[in-house]
């Protein structure tokens, strides 16, 4: 099923001649709003403590429950990736992100509450204030520091984040 199956009627008018226009689109016949569906944000966050270990999170809810994970999310409105990055670290993990550098993005989808979420996930590499005081927040189960020849990709249960991990350890190993 495509995600615009489950829009049916336009959310200006209410019409319910609300009809596809092609395949990242549905316009109201009535009113003439046309509603495109775009990929929500998110972001990822790459944290390397002082001995080069990854910060490594186990996932506390489905999607993909107790595999591994990067700490992030998606970002809210008005919020910038940094911003956003730098708040689901805190809301995860409890860390203070004093600095977070774009390094690149990856498509991906999200399965949240029975519905399909196409998403653009935004890489990033943080700094972090203080490493010592790790906590597991909100939907994490447990986070801890892991050392970068023990992660394996494989390992982790989101399509881009396992993705990033790999494309992360390959341009780690050239620096």
């Amino acid at each position: 099923m495509h995600p615009l199956d489950l829009f049916k009627y336009c959310p200006k008018c209410g019409s319910s001649h609300f009809e596809i226009r092609n395949e990242k689109a549905k316009k109201c016949a009535d009113c003439g709003f046309t509603y495109y569906f775009n990929s929500s944000a998110a972001t990822v966050a790459f944290i390397l403590n002082a001995r080069n270990e990854l910060l490594v999170c186990r996932r506390g809810k489905e999607p993909a429950k107790g595999t591994l994970d990067l700490s992030g999310g998606f970002i809210d409105m008005a919020e910038t990736g940094e911003e956003g990055v730098a708040r689901e670290v805190r809301e995860e993990t409890g860390l203070q992100v004093v600095e977070a550098t774009y390094l690149f993005s990856l498509p991906n989808t999200y399965l949240y509450s029975g519905f399909l979420v196409h998403t653009l996930d935004l890489f990033f590499l943080c700094r972090v204030a203080d490493d010592s005081k790790l906590l597991a927040m909100d939907d994490v189960a447990d986070s801890f520091w892991m050392p970068l020849d023990q992660v394996r990709p494989e390992e982790f249960g989101l399509d881009s984040v396992r993705q990033g991990v790999a494309r992360f350890l390959e341009e780690h190993k050239k620096k």
